[in-house]
């Protein structure tokens, strides 16, 4: 499992209704990593969390998340990914 959020999003929580997206260093971590380091990573995982407009976004653009499947929680994009094997 990989978890990533885009810098400025870290530590923040965001509120929308029912929903509470809690971008904690304790489940997303303190590693940054550049923009390639992550794909690198997300290429890798089966399950990963994302939270942010450019690692979401990258993810779109990559085919790795379609954005239809992305929600955003007080504006900001969140989407998950679980790849299953055949």
């Amino acid at each position: 499992m990989v978890s990533i959020c885009d810098r400025e999003c870290l530590g923040k929580i965001y509120r929308e209704g029912k929903f509470i997206l809690r971008v904690t260093p304790e489940f997303y971590g303190n590693t940054l990593a550049s923009l390639e380091e992550a794909v690198h990573e997300l290429k890798r995982a089966t399950i990963a969390n994302l939270v942010g407009e450019t690692i979401v976004n990258e993810c779109i653009k990559l085919g790795l998340v379609h954005e239809k499947g992305v929600i955003r929680i007080d504006g900001i994009p969140h989407a998950q990914i679980i790849k299953m094997k055949r």
